[in-house]
């Protein structure tokens, strides 16, 4: 790998201001999961199934309201666009702690709907600032950098909620992401280029794709939200067969990716929930940032390693890993024990995403591919919203350990499922 091209990207003042400005922008928000599971758990007395179902509310508030923010930030401008989700941070989760569980739901929904997107922001001026081949290596650097941001975040939330703080813990998470909103106004970093330059090449399209699914486990939510494009709408033939045309690309081979997509969604958003819950449970909550800070440094490492080879390897098969190897962490019996088991799943969360995007990219045309990577958005997002509450529902009927279980054993069945699908396909090739 040439590590010297990270050096000359940093070298420009743009590029670097805005990638400190999103890593302290996401803090709050990566702070924010288990802070409100902690809430949830600890100050509502609910159950860990609760828990879960609320992290599913505010992923899918995420996945509706993000299509609109794009465009809204494509129409309007950033400083415009990003008004709403100034005020409704602040607003909502100064009221989020007040509240009981049934107006938290509804509350949590709204948040997501009008999120900060950040994630999309920061990638979208990456892809102005930068030019060609630095493109690539600015979309790996924002994924390291949010790899940092999620070790430092859920320490920092578990922290503040093991003190009894989840109340102020959540009020700042909304203070904090307002204040960062308004800084990102004042930067007001460019997303578009002047000569609006929409005939990208193959391969910078192939990078901005994979790079919305090749960073943390832990902020699945906004990554797979985003993944849905805004204006990818393209002309389509008359009304007789255009539901054909407009499906031809989803063969039996996408449709397997897209279960890998759901499946490591599902695994990644229940891991999350049982590792709040392991170490709740056992009365070390201040001791989640550690568990974290392995997992997600594992995911870097793996990212990076995938990144530099030559071959590519079967989604299929990393999930099939991913799922089998997090098994395992049901059975650590503290929290240095759980964060050693995590390496191992979590060196192949990067690669299962990063793979699976590829692939997508590989199989279905160009003028089909904005679609395409909207579903497999879509199937991501699903597998978030599922694999929290599915986690959740085992935790509160057989312990934390039922957690990682159950979505393990559920990833693995998707894995059985997509290479029945692809099996399927060879024997009508045949």
């Amino acid at each position: 790998m040439n590590f010297a091209l990270y050096r000359e990207l940093l070298a420009v003042r743009p590029i670097r201001r805005l990638l400190l400005v999103g890593m302290v922008a996401r803090i709050p928000h990566s702070a924010a999961g288990v802070l409100l599971t902690l809430h949830i758990v600890l100050t509502l007395n609910q159950g860990y199934a609760a828990a879960g179902a609320a992290a599913a509310v505010m992923t899918i508030g995420i996945a509706v309201g993000a299509p609109w923010r794009g465009r809204r930030v494509d129409t309007v401008g950033l400083r415009t666009a990003l008004i709403p989700s100034v005020i409704s941070e602040a607003v909502i989760w100064s009221v989020v702690p007040h509240v009981s569980y049934q107006w938290l739901l509804p509350l949590v929904f709204v948040g997501g709907l009008l999120t900060l997107p950040i994630f999309s922001v920061v990638r979208q001026s990456l892809g102005v600032l930068a030019d060609g081949d630095q493109r690539r290596t600015a979309f790996a650097l924002d994924a390291i950098t949010t790899e940092v941001v999620f070790m430092i975040g859920p320490a920092a939330g578990a922290i503040v909620a093991t003190s009894g703080f989840t109340v102020l813990g959540l009020t700042i998470v909304g203070v904090s992401t307002s204040l960062a909103g308004l800084f990102l106004m004042w930067f007001n970093p460019p997303t578009r280029s002047p000569a609006q330059d929409e005939e990208r090449s193959a391969d910078e399209r192939h990078a901005a794709e994979a790079a919305v699914v090749s960073a943390a486990p832990a902020h699945l939510q906004e990554a797979a939200a985003e993944l849905v494009p805004a204006g990818t709408s393209r002309p389509g033939p008359g009304l007789r067969g255009k539901v054909a045309h407009n499906f031809a690309w989803f063969t039996a081979t996408v449709a397997a990716v897209f279960a890998v997509a759901a499946g490591a969604g599902m695994v990644l958003s229940g891991t999350d929930v049982g590792i709040v819950a392991a170490l709740e449970t056992g009365g070390r909550q201040a001791e989640i940032g550690i568990v974290f800070l392995f997992w997600c440094a594992a995911s870097v490492v793996g990212g990076l390693i995938y990144g530099a080879m030559h071959r590519p390897v079967s989604p299929i098969l990393l999930l099939l890993g991913m799922a089998a190897l997090t098994i395992p962490m049901g059975f650590a019996h503290d929290t240095w024990s759980l964060a050693l088991v995590s390496i191992l799943p979590g060196l192949l969360c990067a690669p299962v995403l990063s793979s699976a995007s590829e692939k997508v990219a590989e199989l279905v045309a160009e003028e089909r591919r904005g679609e395409a990577m909207g579903w497999y958005g879509s199937a991501l997002t699903g597998g978030v919203a599922l694999g929290a509450p599915l986690a959740g529902v085992f935790i509160d009927g057989t312990g934390p350990s039922g957690g990682f279980v159950a979505v393990g054993a559920a990833g693995v069945a998707l894995c059985f499922a997509g290479l029945v699908l692809q099996q399927r396909r060879r024997v009508r090739v045949e």
